[in-house]
């Protein structure tokens, strides 16, 4: 099953910094679920000056227990990054 999900970082100060400390854990971690056939895609999301305030994927689970399972465990969750998360089911229409 294929999921959207919609995570924006914390708006505060120290908010950077917690992105920048767990990214390459995050990273690491991404490439290992698209190896795996899970991330179809997936990047920041950019305010208009081009910093990065949060992420979004389409990612594929077997059902939203097993995604809720990698969401949890995922360093931009632990790290304290994203602050609002948004999961919704996802029908892909056009695929390259």
């Amino acid at each position: 099953m294929e999921f959207l999900v919609t995570a924006y970082d914390g708006t505060d100060d120290e908010a950077p910094a917690r992105r920048a400390a767990a990214r390459p854990a995050h990273i690491e971690g991404a490439q290992t679920l698209k190896n795996d056939g899970h991330v179809l895609i997936g990047g920041a999301i950019l305010d208009d000056a081009g910093n990065m305030i949060g992420s979004s994927l389409v990612v594929e689970f077997d059902d939203r227990a097993a995604l809720d399972d990698w969401l949890n465990n995922d360093p931009y969750v632990t790290g304290g990054v994203w602050q609002d998360i948004t999961v919704l089911p996802f029908r892909t229409a056009v695929k390259s």
